[in-house]
């Protein structure tokens, strides 16, 4: 009886001691984990990510693009289009490459902007929207708006004014005609198109390397009277017509094109979100102050779109 209770005795012993063992063992690679090769660093490739762009704490905002400004159109505005230049080649490319360099301080040269147009133009404050953004978002960046009252393209072939323009010295030449050529009755396209290429052709001979841009009237009324009747208003059809040859040319002869016409409503709506949201004038053809710093604000706009697009493809 006595060895039978010693044997017990002793196995209980033996498996309780296999029992903490096991447990030591546990404990041990638990608190030493078995490794077949060295320790691998925390995170090299986040780490080299970091170092090697140039990022903002969120990984995915680059620090050369830069915050779209906010726009309110007014209530009236109706059947807008997406606010867009439309550059599928990258003409303006080397605009962009400037200004990039220009915020990032690799290049500390003024950059300047000329904007040729007609009365829209001449009443600077178009223009000086535009230029007053870019200058805000670029720093080194002059704007200079040059614009003759009832002008068209043939207005600015003449060769003082000619010379003018290039003695400007622009990085980016922008065009702004359509409204004067769409008023007359006896518009002709091709008129217009002859026009234009002119004097591109003339600009691109003395700035060869000089990227141009677009724009499209932004939409007007025609006036009639009858004998002694009040003179009424009825949406100009031939602004569509304009607005066609300027995209025609500008797809045959590389310009890049800011659809002014078509993002504020186009053939639908654009005189008429105008005219229905009080910010045209009674003649129905120019604009207020304030209808004017909206469409530079959404020229400027859309030039940072095109910016931060180039910057992103890159």
């Amino acid at each position: 009886m006595k060895l039978t209770r010693n044997v017990v005795t002793k196995s209980v012993c033996s498996v309780g001691s296999v029992w903490w063992l096991g447990v030591l063992w546990v404990l041990s690679v638990w608190l030493h984990p078995l490794r077949a090769q060295d320790a691998l660093p925390v995170c090299p490739v986040a780490q080299c990510s970091l170092q090697a762009t140039d990022t903002l704490p969120g990984l995915w905002q680059r620090v050369d693009t830069l915050r779209l400004p906010g726009i309110m159109l007014p209530k009236a505005f109706r059947q807008v289009a997406s606010n867009e230049l439309i550059d599928s080649l990258g003409l303006l490319n080397p605009f962009w490459e400037k200004l990039q360099q220009l915020y990032t301080g690799v290049c500390r040269d003024t950059l300047h902007v000329v904007h040729v147009g007609d009365s829209h133009i001449r009443g600077h404050i178009f223009p000086q929207t535009v230029g007053t953004g870019m200058q805000q978002a670029f720093g080194a960046l002059r704007y200079t708006d040059y614009g003759i009252n009832g002008a068209c393209c043939p207005s600015f072939t003449r060769p003082e004014r000619l010379a003018r323009i290039v003695s400007l010295k622009p990085d980016l030449l922008i065009l702004s005609f359509g409204t004067n050529e769409s008023h007359n009755r006896r518009y002709n396209s091709q008129l217009h198109y002859r026009q234009m290429d002119e004097l591109v052709r003339l600009l691109r001979r003395a700035l060869p390397d000089v990227p141009i841009l677009m724009t499209t009237p932004p939409g007007s009324y025609d006036s009639f009277r009858q004998r002694k009747r009040r003179r009424t208003y009825q949406v100009n059809p031939r602004t569509l017509q304009a607005v066609r040859t300027i995209h025609r040319y500008a797809d045959r002869n590389g310009v890049a094109v800011w659809d002014m016409y078509e993002v504020f409503g186009g053939v639908k709506r654009a005189a008429l979100n105008w005219w229905e949201s009080g910010l045209m004038r009674p003649d129905h053809v120019h604009y207020l102050s304030e209808g004017y710093e909206l469409q530079g604000r959404m020229l400027f706009q859309a030039l940072l779109k095109a910016y931060n697009h180039f910057i992103t493809e890159q």
